[in-house]
């Protein structure tokens, strides 16, 4: 038995607790690849100086911001298409078909795409809306009071989709039998929906929140295309800095404490789902 499962352990220690540990590792260090020889144990002034360091705060408050407004608009979004499909119909499969369709491109391309309709020079969106007098001159992603909105109206687009199905998951496995009861029972559509639907679909939200969350809060590759973290640090996120640091400036050890970081915060994050959810299952069922 053991031996079955040795090629899947062994998978986990390469893949998964070796890159975290070597992370965490090197973050202890003043580690740079343009110095390899000159490498000096620092201990934790690596995660001192991200908070010390105002561009590295500036993107933890970016991440935060674009997660908690992102997730929950596709939170609210996805709900509402999810109760919309819920009937099994061909025009509902046909829909839900089409509505899948910008969760199957990767955000790097996704983030090109709204690049270049955006673009206040060239862009078939951004050149009429500055023509128009609508939004700054420079396009709505070279000013730094619209560009991270910008991105979180381009996730939101990409990924409620997803949230609508793994929600529309959750609506499809509820027992018929307690929603034909209710019903029988004279209980209008808010009262089924507040009172019955919303208790049973507490482990549902959950995942699509954590697992929203997880990615939301780790975004890079459509600010990356779209903004660079531009401008002036404005959409900059933890994600990005890190790349920056690590790729662009050899950095290693800096920027493994700032993916640290990040990997802290999204357990913080799920954790605190965790207890919010359990806290109003608990409220809710009672149990």
């Amino acid at each position: 038995m053991f031996l079955m499962g040795a090629p899947a352990v062994l998978y986990v220690l390469a893949v998964g607790v070796w890159p975290l540990a070597q992370g965490a590792w090197y973050s202890l260090f003043n580690y740079n690849l343009l110095k390899p020889k000159r490498t000096q144990f620092v201990g934790l002034d690596n995660y001192i100086e991200i908070f010390a360091d105002r561009s590295a705060r500036q993107a933890i408050i970016n991440t935060f911001q674009f997660t908690a407004a992102s997730v929950s608009i596709q939170l609210v979004l996805g709900f509402l298409l999810a109760l919309l499909l819920w009937r099994d119909g061909r025009f509902n499969r046909i829909a839900l078909a089409f509505l899948l369709i910008p969760a199957t491109i990767t955000p790097l391309v996704v983030g090109l795409i709204y690049k270049a309709l955006l673009g206040a020079d060239y862009g078939l969106v951004g050149y009429f809306l500055a023509q128009a007098g609508i939004g700054p001159r420079t396009g709505l992603l070279s000013d730094a009071s619209t560009s991270l909105g910008v991105l979180i109206f381009i996730d939101v687009w990409e990924w409620t989709p997803l949230m609508a199905l793994i929600l529309l998951a959750g609506l499809k496995s509820l027992p018929t039998d307690v929603l034909e009861a209710s019903r029988a029972d004279g209980a209008t559509a808010w009262q089924r929906f507040s009172m019955v639907i919303m208790p049973l679909m507490l482990p549902s939200i959950f995942l699509a929140l954590v697992l929203r969350t997880m990615d939301a809060f780790r975004v890079f590759d459509s600010v990356f295309v779209t903004t660079g973290g531009g401008p002036n640090d404005a959409t900059n996120t933890l994600m990005v800095l890190a790349v920056k640091e690590g790729l662009q400036f050899f950095n290693v050890g800096y920027a493994s404490a700032i993916g640290n970081i990040t990997i802290i915060f999204i357990a913080i994050i799920a954790s605190v789902l965790l207890l919010v959810v359990r806290g109003a299952d608990v409220r809710i069922n009672g149990k």
